[in-house]
């Protein structure tokens, strides 16, 4: 393969495994057999770039030097390898991450997160703040580690601020170049309405959903439900901490420091004003996506 990429590209060059590239004026590659490639820049197109990232692994010096397992993991989700129609020998899932530009190395980040696991686990990193870490699930007598002790660890060890969003296991790989992108678009949707540090799949779906209206139905769901409410910050903050605590109105009180005949005057003021009995399942279900949709407006 090299000899013919040399015909194409007579001033490509080669590095061996363990060396660091020579030069920043070109873009490298690296091979299976662990060697790097070279092309300068100047003689590279947009389209050559394009086609060359099909069939090589891109290589840069500030990140970990892909595994055999990440450039399989690559191979997979450019969908240019045979294996994509095997069956995976475990399930296995997707989960983002990301982090404050520059806040740490991600070779650090990565022997952090890798010392936290009895395997080799693949990270994919779309740039030096964030990317994919492959999961593979457990036997059934192990647990998997809680992404909410990950951060713990990490924030103690490495003084970084990280958030998680957790996929669905996955049993097939042809679904996996799908799914890699999805998890990579909805997760940048995701930590635009919520700030919590950790999300799995399902509770990230009522933010993706409220994403695909236009903002125009977002703006008619918030004036329409809350009414007189929508500007009312701290009495929002009340029915979304209600609905929080799945319509427990003792964990709620709790939760809020309030009395609980306060918080019921609240819930009995929504209910009498708007008409919607937020205390019923299905009412509240559109109550909440009302208040989605009224801070993602903010």
């Amino acid at each position: 393969m090299i000899q013919q990429l040399k015909k194409i590209f007579p001033e490509l060059i080669i590095e061996p495994e363990n060396s660091s590239p020579s030069s920043l004026e070109y873009k490298w590659f690296l091979l299976e057999n662990r060697e790097k490639i070279g092309i300068p820049l100047q003689n590279l197109t947009d389209k050559d770039l394009q086609l060359l990232e099909t069939f090589l692994t891109p290589y840069q010096a500030d990140f970990p030097i892909p595994t055999e397992k990440e450039i399989r993991w690559q191979q997979l989700l450019k969908q240019t390898t045979e294996n994509i129609h095997a069956v995976p020998q475990t399930p296995y899932r997707f989960v983002y991450f990301a982090m404050n530009k520059e806040q740490i190395d991600p070779l650090l980040f990565k022997e952090s997160i890798q010392a936290l696991f009895s395997y080799q686990i693949p990270i994919l990193w779309e740039n030096r703040h964030e990317g994919i870490i492959i999961e593979e699930k457990p036997p059934i007598l192990e647990e998997s580690i809680p992404y909410d002790q990950i951060i713990d660890v990490i924030m103690n060890d490495l003084s970084v601020n990280i958030h998680f969003l957790v996929g669905p296991y996955l049993n097939s790989y042809q679904c996996a170049s799908d799914q890699y992108k999805c998890i990579l678009t909805y997760a940048k949707t995701t930590f635009t309405y919520s700030d919590k540090a950790v999300l799995n799949y399902y509770e990230a779906l009522p933010y993706i959903l409220l994403e695909q209206v236009d903002e125009s139905f977002q703006n008619h769901l918030s004036q329409v439900v809350l009414q007189e409410f929508s500007n009312d910050n701290e009495f929002l903050q009340t029915i979304h901490t209600f609905l929080q605590c799945n319509l427990n109105i003792s964990v709620t009180a709790k939760k809020l420091y309030m009395h609980r005949n306060s918080l019921q005057y609240r819930l009995d003021k929504f209910i009498e004003n708007t008409g919607i009995d937020i205390r019923q399942f299905h009412q509240a279900v559109t109550v909440y996506f009302a208040l989605l949709a009224n801070m993602h407006k903010d």
